[in-house]
């Protein structure tokens, strides 16, 4: 299965919001169990759309202010970035 990399608000714009292919980012925690049921799918996911969709991971602990910005408010929580806007969450 493909490794699925983390940003940080330090890259965040660049990595997602700069983007020029669309880009998942999985909004997660370490200690969330059900972050953890979906993981295996988050990572197929990443290989299946290899080349065509970006897919991340974002610690919801270590970044609180990409949380907010995007009104976050529970985990995991999937959200699809196309063209540095919200397409789908």
């Amino acid at each position: 299965m493909t490794d699925v990399h983390y940003v940080t608000e330090a890259d965040f714009q660049e990595e997602v919001v700069g983007s020029s292919m669309p880009v998942l980012v999985d909004f997660t925690a370490t200690w969330c169990q059900p972050c953890k049921m979906i993981d295996p799918i988050v990572k197929q996911l990443a290989e299946e759309w290899d080349g065509k969709v970006k897919v991340v991971k974002l610690d919801a602990d270590q970044n609180p202010n990409i949380m907010m910005q995007y009104g976050v408010m529970g985990i995991p929580t999937l959200m699809l970035f196309k063209g540095g806007q919200i397409r789908n969450a």
